[in-house]
């Protein structure tokens, strides 16, 4: 029996807040990494396709000119839950707006499950067009981002402020 691997194609892609990787198949983008995936070298020229898009998409979301991502999107690394929970955010919580995690827990329809959503986006494939980002603590600190890492909030901070849902630090 065959078994059908997709197509994945892969770049790096400069932003003000370092390089991010972006992998594509024939349906669409399927990941980021923050910090850029190794081997494809860091560049902002476009190639074909999903990942010419979401080149485009990224540099104009970095500079004030976009507000929704458009390029498509391959969920095949989210099943279940997870995906109900990341499609809803997808849909519900839009540039420059915030939730808590229980907020979008509620909104996924399973209201006692605040803790689930927090491990569901540490775990998000597809950060920054599946905006984890603007997830954040019930008493409106940040939470934590992608495992939380110690630079990783900071990210999680300076996605917030470009998008003007808070205010610059001075530090």
């Amino acid at each position: 029996m065959m078994v059908f691997m997709p197509v994945i194609s892969s770049i790096t892609v400069d932003t003000p807040i370092g390089p991010i990787g972006v992998t594509a198949t024939a349906d669409g983008i399927v990941g980021t990494a923050f910090g850029g995936i190794e081997g494809t070298g860091t560049t902002n020229r476009l190639r074909a396709g999903h990942l010419a898009q979401a080149t485009e998409e990224l540099d104009e979301y970095f500079h004030g000119g976009r507000r929704d991502f458009t390029v498509p999107l391959d969920w095949s690394a989210s099943a279940g839950w997870a995906l109900t929970v990341r499609r809803c955010l997808l849909s519900s919580v839009g540039y420059g707006e915030t939730v808590s995690y229980g907020r979008l827990a509620a909104l996924a329809d399973r209201p006692d499950g605040a803790r689930a959503v927090g491990g569901i986006l540490a775990g998000n494939p597809i950060a920054v067009l599946v905006p984890c980002h603007r997830v954040i603590a019930s008493d409106g600190g940040l939470g934590g981002f992608v495992g939380s890492g110690g630079g990783m909030v900071e990210t999680k901070r300076r996605l917030l402020e470009l998008e003007g849902s808070t205010p610059p630090t001075l530090f």
